[in-house]
């Protein structure tokens, strides 16, 4: 199977889960383009960024729409992870391969873990903590500089948990948290970003904002729970085999 279809189908499926559970899917976007596409955990984890931040806006935008996005707030959150997020890119070029994708597949098992450990989250309003919120604000944004990923599933329970946001406030809030993140990583990694493969990241990213606004509409028709318990699943498989592979 040639790599331009290889990562059709892995944007496509990326991109079916951000639009669903507000953020998340971008977990999987790593260990598809290590696995499925050849690249390097460096190359990999700054085409991660790249498909994140453009997915993340475009999902955003249909978020948006519904009012289900609260500016202010996510922009306050999201300024105190982008110091974070800059000094993880610039460190991620100096970590040995096998120790980033050691440390991506731990990230990614315990938010599998949390994933299936969570109920239904609650609508409830709680105080907001300053300090909590700017040590979660750049916990994420360290996250995602260093390992390429979004940090969705870390920035909805954030948000949820620290913020006192709504669900439904808090999915729509990530993406932009998400994509603030992910192009101030990616501001340290420019040189990095030249030398991609863009006749593969370019489709994978297509098929992404594609699968992002199916995964908007999906998000109306079935339960979240349940979307979220097979996602972690998913995502347990997958981390478990990088452990595994690291380790090798």
């Amino acid at each position: 199977m040639s790599a331009v279809i290889l990562a059709l189908f892995a944007g496509a499926v990326i991109g079916l889960a951000l639009g669903a559970l507000g953020g998340g899917g971008s977990v999987l976007a790593v260990p598809a383009l290590i696995y499925l596409l050849d690249f390097t955990p460096v190359a990999a984890t700054t085409a991660s960024l790249v498909i994140v931040a453009v997915t993340s806006a475009t999902a955003m935008s249909a978020h948006a729409r519904d009012g289900n996005v609260r500016w202010r707030t996510g922009l306050l959150f999201a300024a105190a992870g982008i110091g974070p997020a800059m000094l993880g890119g610039a460190v991620a070029a100096r970590i040995p391969a096998a120790a980033l994708t050691a440390a991506f597949a731990v990230l990614a098992g315990a938010a599998a873990l949390r994933m299936l450990r969570s109920g239904r989250a609650a609508d409830a309003i709680v105080p907001v903590r300053p300090v909590r919120a700017a040590t979660a604000g750049g916990g994420l944004g360290a996250v995602t500089g260093v390992l390429g990923v979004g940090g969705g599933f870390l920035a909805v329970p954030a948000l949820v948990g620290v913020l006192g946001m709504r669900m439904r406030h808090a999915v729509g809030s990530s993406l932009l948290v998400i994509t603030v993140n992910s192009l101030a990583a990616l501001a340290t990694r420019a040189g990095t970003v030249e030398r991609l493969d863009w006749a593969v990241v370019g489709p994978f990213v297509g098929a992404a904002i594609l699968g992002a606004w199916d995964g908007k509409r999906l998000s109306a028709k079935v339960s979240g729970h349940a979307l979220e318990r097979i996602f972690a699943l998913v995502l347990l498989a997958v981390a478990a085999f990088m452990l595994i592979d690291a380790a090798l």
